[in-house]
């Protein structure tokens, strides 16, 4: 016998694809979806008071309804014990899992409705909360796996396969602009350029009246995506090798769109020659050049890496493999898409081979934990980051991974622990001259320099880097530094400077399509915070902006700051639903500011 649960639309249990009687009470469905989602067994105490709070005995309720679950679902499962462990028989399908666990890559389901869809709690306040959360998180897992599937349709030569996902990603979210991109160059591949011209031009237009900006130059360049680059290839294996080496030599010394254009006539004269291995090797290099080195290019780096991982499968050629799912992984970790970002790093590790490909990897993953705030595990990978690179002589993947170790120790109040690593960092980055990724380390140093108590030291460093990070025109680096200028600005009591400087960081990480999903929710934190504090009359809407960002990204620590956030603006169960996502995180800091959980 085979147990499905069915938790997206309307919520049904099935054996053997029979439907049985759903529970006697909707707190039911409450609890089952609660404790198949929750990272760990909680305990009874956390969970009496998210569901049963307005009940004379929470504790008895919640006994009530465990048994009214065992009922309802019986053969073979069982859920008891304190924390509370459910076990589901062999076998058992749950759909949620379809979005939030590994999978190979290949394997697509497509999940209508929402989750527990016309169901609402209101006298559970603190389960709502925690409800909506998890429907804008679950969405946005969809949405991302959807548009990681378009992708592979396109490499593979189906773009109307693409177009048909593309235009779902569209119709949910037309101000998307990475589903615009995926669109439009979807029409393109598909020989459809007027199309393509078409809808590169309605996206201009619905950015200008509802945003008033228009969007960048790579929304019209994937209109041109299927044009002829081959025209001067002549199929020679030895010039397509010159021009590989040639374009990442530019690349590494700086110089980007030359470095750029020499890749690609080093893949259209690898496809020429028929050499599959070189072309993937080729193809791979040009994807990270675009992901790495330009920005708002990441759609367009995406493409050329699924065509070079299809290519690299075929031939065996095991480090283009790695290389690209590695690098799939950071773009899916930049733009806060967590489940096709796990799905391929978790390739990636797979296939690495070797210290130098093994140090990348398990920093990107380190990234991705920390992100998401599981921060034992990412300071465990990162710290295995630093000395694979160290061994292999990989020092700036090392400076790299020690900024990222720093970082966690700042978020989690740890100044002893993050100033040496940032400083270890800043050295590396010295010694390496890489000035393109110094304004990182810099910002969080001077924000660390400020928390020990040394506001002067913090702006001389924050000058510095802020510049630096303009010059560079990087708008990741640029949104930390506006960020902290607001904070400092708020610490002096100038509260008007504080907003100016935080508005303006809030447009700065969202100037690229391909913005860092985290630097931007938290540069939304500091403007919420700001916001909340001064009672200004757009805390609603910035608050609630974090909130959808936070959540559809899975950014929990950001999460919990959001719900702060709102219980301050007296929201109905706002509190205790960042106490419970509190619960789950490892962080000190964190626990102060939530406070300790409701009573039973």
């Amino acid at each position: 016998m085979s147990l499905a649960i069915h938790l997206f639309g309307k919520p049904r249990i099935e054996w053997d694809g029979a439907p049985v009687p759903p529970p006697r009470a909707r707190k039911t469905w409450a609890l089952l979806t609660y404790l198949l989602l929750c990272e760990r067994p909680p305990p009874r105490s956390r969970v009496a008071p998210l569901l049963f709070s307005e009940a004379d005995d929470p504790l008895g309720a919640l006994r009530w309804s465990l048994a009214d679950l065992r009922r309802t679902v019986g053969h073979g499962m069982t859920v008891d014990g304190d924390p509370l462990e459910l076990t589901l028989p062999h076998g058992a399908a749950v759909d949620v899992t379809a979005l939030t666990a590994p999978g190979d890559g290949e394997s697509f389901v497509r999940l209508e409705g929402e989750l527990l869809e016309g169901i609402a709690f209101p006298s559970s306040p603190a389960f709502e909360s925690w409800l909506g959360m998890m429907r804008r998180h679950l969405d946005g897992a969809g949405r991302a796996l959807a548009h990681d599937e378009a992708l592979r349709r396109l490499a593979a030569g189906d773009p109307a396969g693409a177009i048909e996902l593309a235009a779902q990603l569209v119709s949910q979210d037309p101000l998307d602009q990475a589903g615009q991109e995926l669109l439009v160059r979807s029409l393109a591949r598909a020989g459809r350029p007027q199309a393509a011209k078409q809808q590169a031009a309605d996206c201009e237009a619905l950015f200008r009246r509802e945003l008033g900006v228009a969007p960048g130059p790579e929304l019209r360049g994937a209109a041109d995506d299927n044009a002829d680059t081959a025209a001067t290839a002549v199929g020679d294996r030895d010039i397509a090798l010159g021009q590989l080496g040639a374009g990442q030599a530019a690349i590494d010394a700086g110089t980007v769109e030359p470095g750029v254009q020499i890749l690609r006539q080093a893949c259209a004269e690898a496809a020429a020659s028929g050499d599959a291995a070189l072309e993937a090797r080729a193809l791979t290099a040009l994807g990270s050049a675009l992901v790495h080195a330009v920005r708002g290019r990441d759609e367009e780096g995406a493409v050329r890496l699924h065509e070079a991982l299809r290519l690299a499968e075929g031939c065996g050629e095991r480090a283009a493999s790695a290389a690209a799912c590695r690098d799939l992984g950071y773009i899916d970790v930049q733009a806060g898409r967590g489940p096709s970002a796990g799905r391929w790093l978790t390739r990636a590790t797979e296939l690495a081979e070797g210290n130098e490909e093994l140090c990348a990897v398990l920093g990107v993953r380190g990234m991705a934990l920390s992100d998401r705030a599981h921060y034992g595990a990412a300071l465990d990978l990162l710290n295995k980051s630093v000395a694979r690179a160290e061994r292999c002589g990989r020092l700036r993947q090392a400076a790299w991974s020690l900024s990222l170790i720093g970082r966690v120790h700042m978020l989690r109040g740890e100044l002893s622990l993050a100033l040496p690593r940032l400083d270890e960092s800043l050295a590396l980055v010295a010694a390496e001259r890489w000035t393109a990724f110094q304004p990182w380390p810099e910002v969080l140093r001077a924000e660390a320099s400020l928390l020990i108590g040394r506001p002067d030291q913090a702006g001389e460093q924050l000058d510095h880097a802020f510049r630096l990070a303009c010059q560079l025109g990087d708008p990741c680096w640029e949104a930390m530094g506006a960020r902290l200028m607001g904070i400092l600005a708020a610490d002096s009591n100038d509260v008007a400077k504080a907003r100016e400087h935080l508005a303006d960081a809030v447009a700065r990480a969202t100037r690229v399509s391909d913005a860092y999903q985290w630097v931007h929710a938290h540069v939304l934190d500091s403007a919420a915070a700001l916001a909340v504090q001064t009672d200004s009359e757009d805390a609603v809407p910035i608050v609630e902006r974090l909130a959808e960002l936070a959540a559809r990204c899975g950014l929990r620590e950001l999460v919990v700051r959001a719900n702060v956030h709102r219980s301050r603006l007296g929201v109905p169960g706002a509190a205790e639903s960042a106490r419970v996502l509190a619960s789950e995180i490892d962080n000190a800091k964190l626990e102060a500011l939530v406070g300790p959980p409701m009573l039973v």
